[in-house]
């Protein structure tokens, strides 16, 4: 039965409706956010975040919240690199257990030599490889499907610290010589989130500890030698850390307690819900002028404060001139102006040539993407695997039913 259209039509004008009485009082909140943004000094800000107790995770904040900082101009010579991941999960509706993980990897030089690589690996992941060792325990963890997401995504990682090892062309007696690179992820630096929380410490260990830091820390030697950033790039982010920060400016009690003062209180009703419910974009939005990067914040994450360590993840904001960016970047880019400045002109020359969007990670996408021809082309070579070594092939009846058609 094909959907009901004009039943979903009447729902989308009610939601646009609903949005469009809300806009003013959006409006009304953006203004306060940006008041408190122009006038309160960042360091106040953290003083009641190391005090208080709230449901937020609110970064540490720079002195000056309001400050922007414009390009330089990019260089005529660069590298940009970047990696980009796609996998078919983890199915009991397949044939055999396994999992398939495909990681590109994309190098673009610009300037006097201009050149391109570009190319992708898939991985089979099957028995043994399908499963995390648990020490001290009998079984092993499986890869289940969350656990597959954050595998690729450090996967990704040490595919781009492979990339830049393998871009080292020059001797490290000419280091003065290497052209700029841009290392490029897409999405956010750190990949162990709330919803991991389920899983033991030697999960996080081998997954972390022992692939993601170890790619981190070979990305940070190259850039020891030569003028290398590492940035990860956020399209439309949903982050509200600094917006959240600004809720401590208006709350009116010593210290703020969330569940002490105001626990009893439903939301809307709360003294800091007349700024709650904004985004980050929304407020730098109106403080960034296209191609502006705002001052740098340092994210507070019990997983980057217990296990980053020199990799510590700071962010920014950055107007593309066609949307607002949140680019996060590893203590020792934060920590270098030049890299910091470097980091915001590649990526704002990668988006013009990207159309919007930085160019290397866009081919890094399409070099890794694993479309529905490929999934279900996979799908049949496992059977067959499986019927020319005389092995039986077992698949529910409800995937069965998906591959006829029906009147």
């Amino acid at each position: 039965m094909p959907l009901n259209l004009d039943s979903v039509i009447q729902q989308i004008g009610a939601l646009a409706t609903d949005l469009r009485l809300h806009s003013n009082h959006r409006m009304q909140q953006i203004r306060q956010a940006m008041d408190i943004l122009v006038n309160t000094d960042g360091q106040t800000i953290n003083q009641r975040r190391a005090a208080g107790r709230f449901a937020w995770s609110i970064p540490e904040l720079p002195v000056n919240l309001a400050s922007a900082f414009s390009a330089i101009q990019p260089p005529t010579d660069y590298q940009a690199l970047s990696t980009d991941g796609s996998h078919i999960d983890v199915d009991r509706h397949l044939a055999a257990r396994c999992a398939l993980i495909n990681i590109s990897k994309v190098m673009l030089q610009y300037g006097s030599k201009p050149e391109a690589h570009l190319g992708s690996t898939p991985i089979l992941y099957a028995d043994n490889s399908l499963s995390i060792p648990i020490q001290g325990e009998a079984r092993d963890r499986p890869l289940d499907t969350p656990l597959v997401g954050v595998k690729r995504s450090v996967d990704e990682v040490v595919a781009l610290a492979e990339l830049a090892e393998e871009t080292e062309a020059l001797p490290k007696e000419d280091k003065h010589k290497y052209a700029p690179t841009i290392a490029l992820m897409d999405g956010s630096l750190v990949l162990w989130g709330p919803a991991h929380q389920q899983y033991p410490d030697q999960v996080r260990h081998t997954l972390i500890e022992g692939g993601l830091i170890p790619a981190l820390d070979r990305l940070k030697r190259i850039a020891d030698e030569r003028p290398l950033a590492l940035a990860a790039y956020v399209s439309l982010p949903r982050n509200a850390g600094v917006a959240d920060a600004l809720r401590l400016a208006v709350c009116p009690f010593p210290i703020a307690d969330c569940r002490t003062n105001c626990g009893h209180l439903s939301d809307n009703h709360r003294p800091c819900d007349t700024i709650g419910g904004l985004l980050d974009r929304d407020i730098f939005g109106w403080l960034l002028r296209p191609g502006e990067r705002s001052a740098l914040f340092a994210n507070t994450s019990p997983i980057v404060e217990q296990y980053y360590g020199a990799h510590r993840v700071y962010f920014f904001y950055l107007n593309t001139g066609d949307e607002i960016a949140r680019v996060e970047v590893p203590s020792w880019v934060a920590d270098n102006e030049h890299l910091t400045s470097l980091t915001h002109s590649l990526i704002l020359d990668q988006c013009r040539k990207g159309m919007g969007y930085p160019v290397a990670i866009m081919e890094a996408h399409e070099q890794a993407v694993i479309n529905g021809h490929d999934r279900e082309l996979f799908r049949r070579m496992i059977e067959e695997a499986l019927e020319d070594n005389r092995l039986p092939v077992y698949t529910s009846q409800k995937a069965r039913s998906k591959h006829i058609r029906w009147l």
